[in-house]
């Protein structure tokens, strides 16, 4: 059974210093947060992808069937190695007390986390093998839709009408995936009667999620470098390299899902003797996989402009 890493923290051995830090890793990243991982035995998870369903007909006495087929589209998801070593030096906790420790270790963990998610978006094998692949290399055809479905060769502002048309292209949709700029976008939308259900709730740890439509809004906003995750610097249907995407998304088992060899392991190594720090290294066996083929689409070739209906 897949669960998310606040759900698998409960059935943590009771290492505080493990459940400490895979707290701070959800509360640092709406999509880890949020997301389910299921556990993988081995490197690897090999399965297959619904494309289509049969065909189905009807026929009169002493007629027979066409033979028709699903499309399986075979998968294979290979888990990566992420992970850190936080140093703390001696001198520091001895004049600033042992606070100094937690207050480092979360900085790293928070970078750790950040950059996770921009692999989930952004990741491409083909540039770095050591990562994996994220959304916006991994959804192509019918789930990609333009921002504007009357111009759909062409980048433009986001139309509702587009938005809406990929929600239902998406089966079971549960989040949109967007950056802050665009959940603005669409929070004026709805104040000024452009259209959109909007409205907000809180998270697990009280922050304050969007949500449009019954669809909570998360947001992905800077990497581990302070560069955004999600920016004005993509290429679309049209020409150039300056537009950005909004993902939709059915989060859960055999849909998007995380995938891990175990949860994350976190060892304190105290102090270690090539240098007077005390180290604590974090590593994470981790992957992610789309198992359905309508389980996410990609509105792309958005400008940055206001939201029409």
């Amino acid at each position: 059974m897949a669960l998310t890493l606040l759900e698998a923290n409960k059935l943590n051995d009771g290492d505080v210093k493990k459940s400490a830090i895979i707290e701070m890793f959800a509360a640092n990243s709406d999509l880890l947060r949020v997301m389910p991982f299921e556990d993988v035995p081995g490197g690897s998870l090999s399965y297959t992808k619904e494309g289509k369903l049969p065909g189905v007909a009807f026929r009169g006495f002493n007629e027979s069937y066409t033979g028709s087929e699903g499309v399986m589209n075979p998968e294979v998801e290979v888990l990566r190695i992420a992970g850190g070593e936080l140093d703390v030096d001696k001198a520091i906790i001895k004049t600033r007390g042992e606070q100094a420790r937690t207050t480092q270790e979360a900085m790293k963990v928070k970078a750790m986390a950040l950059a996770i998610s921009a692999k989930m978006i952004n990741g491409d094998s083909e540039v770095n093998p050591r990562e994996f692949d994220g959304l916006r290399k991994r959804i192509v055809g019918y789930q990609l839709v333009p921002a504007n479905l009357t111009a759909p060769a062409a980048n433009s502002p986001l139309t509702l009408e587009a938005l809406d048309e990929a929600i239902d292209r998406v089966d079971g949709a549960t989040h949109l995936i967007m950056s802050k700029t665009m959940r603005n976008k669409l929070s004026s939308a709805a104040r000024n009667g452009v259209g959109g259900d909007m409205d907000f709730t809180l998270d697990e740890f009280g922050q304050r999620v969007a949500i449009y439509n019954g669809l909570p809004i998360l947001i992905v906003d800077y990497d581990q470098d302070g560069a955004k995750i999600i920016d004005f610097n993509e290429a679309g249907p049209g020409a150039g390299t300056s537009s950005q995407s909004i993902y939709i998304v059915s989060i859960g088992s055999n849909k998007v899902t995380g995938l891990q060899n175990g949860s994350m392991d976190v060892k304190d190594l105290g102090e270690i003797d090539a240098a007077p720090v005390y180290r604590t290294r974090v590593e994470w066996l981790v992957g992610m996989a789309i198992m359905h083929g309508r389980a996410a689409a990609r509105i792309w070739g958005i400008t940055n402009g206001a939201v029409t209906g």
